[in-house]
């Protein structure tokens, strides 16, 4: 509970001193804002199979054809829908929901009122403290260039 002898002006200079991620919802952000939230740890780039049966998905070691994985980001993301047609758009809406985003995820961390972990770059100040974590996939992703379809040969599971 905010002390007594707060005023709304208080109230308004605290919450605007807060971080953007703190003090807006998904929605509300900037474009800007929005892109400046991915922590480039290319998680969500590695392909996915699902269980046609259960429905359950497994993460492979398989990184999509444009993932730089020295930079771990897309080689062309402004064309990444026209190169890879079935690359997912990550919306507001989609942020919570979407199973496959590991529970790393920025998106989907401030979608559930969540804290950016230490290592983000919006907090450490840099690019590659998510790396130096070992949150990214620098260490281990192979090319899909590389696998020639194998993909269940390189099932992941997180840790």
């Amino acid at each position: 509970m905010p002390p007594s002898n707060l005023t709304l002006e208080d109230a308004q200079f605290m919450h605007d001193d807060l971080p953007f991620w703190k003090s807006k919802t998904l929605h509300e952000m900037t474009l800007a804002e929005w892109e400046s939230l991915c922590d480039g740890c290319g998680r969500c780039c590695l392909i996915k199979l699902e269980d046609e049966d259960t429905g359950e998905i497994v993460h492979t070691r398989v990184s999509c054809a444009l993932l730089n994985l020295r930079t771990c980001r897309c080689r062309d993301y402004g064309k990444r829908h026209v190169r890879v047609p079935d690359c997912v758009s990550l919306t507001p809406d989609r942020a919570r929901d979407l199973e496959w985003l590991p529970d790393t995820c920025a998106y989907r961390l401030v979608a559930r009122g969540e804290d950016l972990a230490w290592w983000h770059p919006l907090v450490s100040g840099s690019a590659d403290t998510v790396h130096e974590a070992g949150i990214s996939v620098r260490e281990y992703a192979i090319n899909e260039k590389r696998v020639k379809g194998e993909y269940e040969r390189f099932l992941l599971k997180w840790e």
